[in-house]
């Protein structure tokens, strides 16, 4: 029975399907990077409407923190199939608190540097420039640092799957599910 990704991938029109599989690494990336960040909107907005209601960085310092551990563990057994190394967790979790960081600033800008908040501006448009800044700007630009991260210093022993296998199917749906 063919894999979740061979199915996907036999969907896709042929003319896309040579540049996923060529790209694959990145596409899965992508995937487990878009899943985490559902998973991070979720966690960010349900403690800033519940028990942090006036900490919007800390709320989303502990989403990113969830998500991270989450797109840790899919990445490395989905994503990248590195063969275990032992100081992978350590590097990972380096990169990774530097990715946070990266992901905290421009909310932290947003909130404290041009004062994009309560009573400076409206609830609506404190809540807008909370999102847009620590949930899209942040996480597109610590997206783009941890892919080159991951790739240069973590997942540095990849399992590469058969290249040359026929329009890429198995080529990409080779890797499991």
């Amino acid at each position: 029975m063919p894999s979740l990704t061979q199915r996907v991938l036999a969907r896709v029109p042929g003319r896309v399907r040579p540049a996923l599989v060529r790209h694959r690494r990145l596409v899965k990336f992508l995937l487990v990077g878009s899943g985490c960040f559902t998973l991070t909107v979720l966690i960010n907005y349900a403690l800033r409407f519940t028990v942090m209601p006036r900490k919007p960085v800390l709320a989303l310092t502990v989403a990113t923190v969830v998500g991270t551990v989450v797109s840790y563990l899919l990445n490395r057994r989905w994503s990248f199939r590195s063969s275990w190394r032992r100081r992978e967790p350590l590097l990972f979790v380096l990169v990774s608190a530097v990715a946070i960081a990266v992901n905290d600033l421009p909310l932290i800008a947003s909130r404290y540097l041009l004062d994009l908040r309560e009573p400076w501006v409206s609830p609506f448009t404190q809540e807008l420039a909370d999102f847009l800044s620590g949930m899209v700007l942040g996480t597109f630009v610590a997206m783009l640092f941890r892919f080159w991260a991951m790739q240069r210093w973590v997942f540095t022993r990849v399992e590469e799957a058969a290249a040359g296998s026929p329009a890429g199917v198995r080529a990409l749906g080779s890797e499991g599910q």
